[in-house]
């Protein structure tokens, strides 16, 4: 009976851990988001000459987003700095990222701020549609958060305000290490 026990307890306690002892930690920095509850709307988007379009000519990318109107001050700066920095910390992989900014108004933007983030994808989107569509933290807005879009088009993950970098880039790493789309 000894030896039954003894070749036992390692099974038994492997299905005491699996089925009652749940893990509490996360590795991930960003909120991790339900895409089901959060599915793209139809946007009457358009680029900044006007010609339409929508997240989904992204499609088959990682999209980086940031949202916010076209007076941009040192916060929105940061945000767009930031995402260039993170896309650029990814290597061979950031190839595979899309930064998009989704003015919510049609003010017109500084010459020097469509120099300074040349590469950035600039698209106009009704401020409502976008409103309801993001998630925020509590007593938050869009703006203050970056947001990552799979190449699938589903809204994923949403960073926080004012986050750490090398926690983002480690985010950003390990999905595009896990997916083989994109």
């Amino acid at each position: 009976m000894a030896v039954l026990a003894v070749c036992a307890a390692p099974l038994i306690a492997s299905y005491i851990t699996y089925y009652f002892i749940k893990p509490e930690g996360r590795t991930n920095y960003g909120a991790l988001i339900d895409p089901r509850q959060h599915p793209i709307p139809a946007m009457a988007s358009a680029t900044l000459d006007g010609k339409p379009t929508g997240l989904d000519a992204y499609k088959g990318k990682w999209i980086m987003l940031k949202v916010g109107g076209s007076d941009c001050q040192q916060a929105c700066q940061d945000q767009l700095f930031a995402m260039r920095q993170l896309r650029t910390m990814q290597g061979k992989e950031m190839e595979r990222i899309e930064r998009v900014w989704l003015i919510t108004d049609n003010q017109p933007l500084e010459t020097v701020l469509l120099r300074v983030n040349d590469g950035t994808r600039m698209l106009r989107a009704p401020a409502d549609a976008v409103a309801k569509w993001l998630p925020v933290e509590q007593g938050g807005q869009a703006s203050d958060h970056i947001y990552l879009i799979d190449p699938l088009g589903n809204l994923m993950m949403r960073f926080p305000k004012d986050p750490d970098p090398s926690k983002v880039k480690k985010d950003i790493a390990k999905v595009l290490k896990a997916s083989a789309i994109g």
